[in-house]
């Protein structure tokens, strides 16, 4: 447990990650050691655009050196914000410069995210108007931004479809608004609250998301000088202000990249201290972790993940926080092809995050996906039309095989079924991991992973 990878990057080092997008790995070999994950992507890209909002210069610290981040970094810049990076997590975001930007700018920069929709509100408080290009971003299901249009409708945008994306106004200002989403979007809620910040009144949110990210975003507006309130039952009060001002935040931890390497020890049967981990945030995964036949030591400045055991099956439903995140199933069905019996995950929130799934069948799985999910006694979390299930039955031996990674966790989940199997995989298109995880080929070089980059 004593190899350590930090979180500050040379340029060594991000020059190697960038340019990987085939990788030739050879399993069979325990991940082993420490590595130490940053601030959020879910809060450190929305926290960036929060910095439109204010009337004077943000700084953002433990922000992860991923792709998202320079794709908001360079929208911001597209629209004059000063953006300067200190090379060691810290952002310094200034908006008194701020401007329209060219349709053609904001598409050539926005393309591969969906966190441009975002920038709606704050750009419709500074400027009168903004747009939106076609949105990017994963391909794991429909993700209509319909939530968040019909949000910014009712604080008084005019919305307009044209044929290269959407255009957005308010020429009579933003109004504060009553609002409940029909489910609790995480993107719709940190909509109306970039939006609602600035409108004038007050803003009732009803059925709202309210993950750790979410209350992290709310901790950076109230810095800004924004009234936020959270009542039970997920609603949010927020009362419009005429100004306000930078702030200076420490991102929340990225939880989602903690809860991938718990995963890839369970299934690589290793050792892995995560750096930065904490408790509170990930209650719902340790259970699952232990009940899984996993153990875990909190530290004060981290958690180390093991296997406890023999793994066993359990039955998994993903749902919206506080429940079993739709980002930790697909590193935990990795590890479940290990477990000796029948486990089942019932997948709520997206219709294909499945897919993943067929390159590990590809590689020895036994995993029967449901389409239309399955009925159950034991069932919590209420049935949605796009669900899905997968039924994983193990133990069995993986074995290499020529891969294409789909999206930003069912990639991840490759590289870790590649790091399991018997043999050389051929892993390709990884460069979408980095969407998510910084240094990501340092931190496997670090657990001792044997992988080679071919392209």
């Amino acid at each position: 447990m004593n190899t350590l990878l930090s979180e500050s990057a040379s340029d060594t080092d991000r020059n190697r990650d960038a340019g990987a997008e085939v990788l030739a790995i050879r399993g069979g070999r325990p991940l082993t050691g420490r590595v130490d994950v940053k601030g959020a992507k879910n809060l450190a890209t929305k926290a960036m655009v929060a910095a439109l909002l204010g009337e004077t210069e943000s700084v953002l610290r433990d922000v992860p050196d991923i792709s998202d981040v320079h794709v908001v970094r360079s929208l911001l810049e597209v629209h004059g914000v000063g953006v300067e990076d200190d090379g060691n997590g810290v952002l310094r975001l200034d908006p008194r410069g701020a401007v329209s930007a060219h349709m053609e700018e904001i598409d050539a920069h926005a393309g591969a995210s969906r966190i441009p929709i975002l920038f709606c509100g704050p750009l419709l408080h500074l400027l009168g108007q903004a747009f939106i290009p076609d949105l990017g971003g994963c391909r794991i299901g429909d993700r209509p931004i319909n939530f968040h249009l019909d949000a910014l409708r009712k604080f008084g945008a005019i919305v307009e479809k044209q044929p290269s994306g959407i255009r957005l106004s308010a020429p009579g200002g933003l109004r504060g608004a009553d609002i409940e989403l029909p489910y609790p979007s995480v993107g719709a809620t940190e909509q109306v609250l970039l939006t609602a910040v600035r409108a004038r009144g007050t803003t009732e949110l009803r059925n709202a998301a309210i993950e750790p990210e979410i209350m992290d975003l709310i901790a950076v507006l109230q810095k800004m000088g924004a009234i936020i309130s959270y009542e039970p039952n997920r609603v949010i009060f927020i009362e419009g202000v005429d100004t306000l001002t930078g702030y200076d935040h420490r991102c929340i931890f990225d939880r989602n990249e903690a809860a991938s390497w718990a995963s890839a020890a369970l299934a690589t049967d290793g050792d892995i201290f995560v750096g930065g981990a904490k408790q509170q945030e990930m209650l719902t995964f340790l259970n699952v972790f232990r009940k899984v036949g996993g153990s875990f030591d909190i530290a004060e400045d981290g958690i180390r993940f093991r296997r406890g055991g023999p793994l066993k099956p359990v039955t998994v439903e993903t749902d919206v926080h506080p429940g079993f995140m739709t980002d930790w199933q697909q590193p935990l069905i990795v590890a479940l092809t290990q477990a000796e019996g029948t486990s089942v995950v019932h997948e709520t929130v997206y219709e294909n995050r499945l897919g993943f799934t067929e390159a590990l069948v590809k590689m020895g799985a036994d995993i029967v996906v449901h389409p239309r999910g399955l009925d159950g006694p034991y069932r919590r979390v209420g049935r949605r039309e796009l669900e899905q299930a997968a039924v994983v039955t193990g133990p069995t031996p993986l074995h290499g095989a020529d891969i294409v990674v789909p999206d930003l966790r069912g990639g991840y989940s490759h590289v870790i079924a590649a790091l399991t199997a018997d043999g050389e995989s051929v892993v390709r298109n990884i460069g979408i991991i980095r969407r998510g995880y910084a240094q990501f080929l340092d931190k496997l070089t670090a657990l001792g992973a044997d992988f080679d980059i071919i392209g």
